[in-house]
């Protein structure tokens, strides 16, 4: 069997090629978050400079959506999985009363904070109009990306990997 080389400069141009597309692929241009500031029915408060450094996983819910019940455990469960590493979830309702929220975490409680339109400016900033919605804003305070609607909690965690979090708490303990 007979082998061939290419040309040396072939061999430049594709490499070149390569490594090009590695780098505009590697880290596209992210906008900053915008401005904000947030207040959890616990009383904790977070800010663009508060939040510095963790990524922070917003989740626009309401109560009547069955979708957002049906995603809560998945939301609660990578909080609790990543918060070590320095994730953040806070759980936006919006719209709603705050004796309607009360009402429905007593009988379907939650394990991220939850923060009512009231006491936030994130409801209007991000158009939440249909939900879930779920904003994931990197370490470095930009918007690493979106998600309009319920896809599960694979795709919740395929979201997270845009910051380096993400897959099963198996696979991120070697991170």
């Amino acid at each position: 069997m007979r082998t061939r080389t290419l040309p040396s400069s072939v061999t430049l141009l594709f490499a070149t090629l390569v490594f090009a597309s590695g780098l505009l692929s590697a880290n596209p241009t992210r906008e900053p978050a915008p401005r904000f500031h947030a207040t959890t029915t616990g009383g904790e408060k977070f800010t663009n400079e508060s939040i510095k450094g963790k990524v922070v996983l917003l989740e626009f819910w309401a109560t009547w959506c069955g979708y957002c019940d049906h995603e809560a455990p998945y939301v609660d469960q990578i909080a609790k999985e990543f918060s070590a590493k320095g994730l953040i979830v806070l759980a936006v309702d919006v719209g709603e009363s705050k004796k309607t929220v009360k009402r429905y975490l007593e009988a379907h409680p939650r394990g991220v904070p939850i923060v009512l339109m009231e006491d936030t400016n994130l409801a209007a900033m991000y158009q939440a109009n249909v939900y879930p919605i779920y904003v994931l804003i990197d370490r470095d305070g930009t918007i690493a990306g979106t998600q309009r609607g319920a896809a599960g909690e694979p795709a919740l965690r395929r979201l997270l990997m845009r910051t380096g979090l993400g897959g099963s708490s198996t696979d991120s303990d070697d991170e």
